[in-house]
């Protein structure tokens, strides 16, 4: 008994430590941490259960089977631990324990998966891949992967010419996924020709010639849950994402779109660092590198790297090959940085586009010259943005906002915020522009209304508390102007707060 009392603070200690390092999105120290956890405690389903899912955000493999194999004794495995064991199989090529990971996967939530699966193992053993695919039956989803796989098995078994393969996938116009990997295999084939006439996504650089793969079951295991994984991207369950995106990068280690997918389901989670993490391992001479590239800029920034977010950035918009986008992406992280002087000119150069770029980049632009304190700069690109655009709520109310700080053509202005207003009334922003417009026209009494309503709308906004504070000072509400002057120093960052700090002594 005592033995037992004295071991039970080291896997306590590393649960807790593992809830801690998870909720910080450190999952390498958090499935670290809940292996400790799990070997003290190796029946019990809950630290199981956690140490799965940690273990499939780090890549931890080992863990993973450790604790699948503790939530399927105790029968609470979710539905995607099937996927694991089959993936692994599918990598080493171990035939009965595909089967088997099948087997497991038919009876469940995941069953229209079993057709191409099942066909893949056929392919695999030099067998009719036909009566798998048709299995499929009248079932629209497993139809439709089924169909999209027939092409894919063709192509690896060599049994079309790659033209007339291409020419079917774009009577089909399938997904993005399918197109891409069906340019794999054609590339794989010698056929840089017809792989590169589908590579029409931005997903991939069709200037890279890398791209070709020889087919096994691993690849085609993964094919099949980044196509799954990347239908349910933008709205379904993120953890089956992860877990279709982790098991397509164990059944197929070169899968470079499943890293890019991973990193997308994480970043949905704000789990910043696993996400760069993630794009680690994608191969700088293939195809997805400059899209991958791209992600990691932006998780750069938002996990708040920002000399890495630029460095990389900046890297991209000087390359040789640099295109439009790299150009806006370096400039986005920029502004993000607060050095919009050194953005104007990069958006300046996605201004002169060709083709020209919609009203947005105008936007932009101008906005970048505003914050630089090129105001009559600013003024004629964003007057430019609103004639692109006359109908675009965003155009009218930067150029009309920014008018009215200036006390440039103030009837116009207001014109032009009545307008986005109607267009956009459910917009905080907008509703504070027009208020304060009304406020520096003298209007106080109509202003009000429309800046309180904005500030429920955006509470935390520094700018709308602040025009808040001054309208409540100028109609002698004080102490309710220092209350919001209060609300807008807590979110402001610190050259807003150097200008609203002294209010607050008044």
């Amino acid at each position: 008994m005592a033995a037992a009392v004295r071991a039970t603070p080291e896997p306590l200690s590393a649960y807790l430590a593992a809830r801690v390092a998870a909720a910080e999105g450190r999952a390498a120290e958090a499935a670290g941490d809940y292996a400790t956890a799990l070997a003290g405690w190796p029946d019990d389903p809950a630290v199981a259960v956690r140490a799965y899912r940690e273990a499939m955000i780090s890549g931890d493999e080992a863990l993973a089977l450790r604790a699948a194999r503790v939530m399927q004794a105790e029968k609470v495995a979710p539905i995607d631990v099937t996927l694991l064991d089959l993936a692994i199989a599918a990598r080493k090529g171990d035939r009965a324990g595909y089967d088997a990971a099948i087997a497991g996967i038919a009876g469940g939530p995941l069953k229209i998966l079993s057709p191409v699966l099942k066909a893949w193992a056929a392919w695999d053993r030099r067998q009719p891949v036909e009566p798998a695919l048709d299995s499929a039956g009248k079932e629209p989803v497993a139809r439709r992967l089924a169909e999209e796989h027939r092409l894919l098995l063709a192509l690896a078994a060599r049994k079309m010419d790659d033209s007339s393969v291409r020419l079917l996938l774009e009577a089909m116009r399938p997904p993005a996924d399918t197109r891409i990997a069906a340019a794999a295999l054609m590339a794989g084939h010698g056929d840089e020709a017809d792989a590169r006439r589908l590579m029409t996504d931005p997903l991939v650089d069709a200037g890279r010639k890398a791209l070709g793969v020889k087919p096994d079951l691993g690849f085609g295991v993964s094919q099949l849950f980044v196509r799954v994984g990347a239908e349910l991207a933008s709205d379904g369950p993120r953890p089956l994402v992860i877990a279709l995106a982790r098991t397509a990068l164990i059944a197929d280690p070169g899968n470079d779109r499943a890293r890019l997918l991973l990193a997308e389901a994480l970043s949905k989670d704000e789990a910043w660092d696993a996400a760069i993490a993630a794009l680690a391992g994608v191969d700088p001479r293939r195809a997805f590198a400059h899209r991958a590239a791209v992600v990691r800029v932006g998780l750069l920034g938002a996990a708040e790297r920002m000399g890495e977010a630029l460095m990389l950035a900046r890297g991209l918009a000087t390359a040789k090959n640099a295109t439009v986008d790299d150009w806006q992406v370096y400039a986005d992280q920029l502004i993000a940085a607060q050095q919009p002087a050194e953005a104007v000119p990069w958006y300046e150069r996605v201004t002169r586009a060709d083709p020209p770029l919609p009203w947005a980049a105008w936007l932009q632009y101008g906005g970048a010259l505003d914050q630089a304190g090129r105001r009559d700069e600013a003024d004629a690109a964003l007057a430019r943005a609103v004639a692109l655009a006359p109908d675009e709520p965003l155009a009218l109310n930067y150029l009309g906002y920014a008018r009215v700080e200036r006390g440039q053509d103030v009837a116009g202005s207001l014109a032009m915020l009545e307008r986005a207003s109607k267009l956009a009334p459910d917009n905080g922003s907008i509703t504070d522009s027009l208020g304060w417009a009304y406020f520096r026209a003298g209007q106080p009494g109509r202003a009000l209304p429309l800046i309180e309503r904005a500030a429920m709308a955006e509470p935390a906004n520094s700018e709308i508390n602040d025009h808040l504070g001054d309208i409540y000072w100028s109609l002698g509400r004080h102490y309710e102007a220092r209350y919001a002057w209060r609300a807008a120093a807590l979110t402001a960052d610190e050259s807003e707060r150097a200008r609203i700090t002294p209010k607050l002594s008044r």
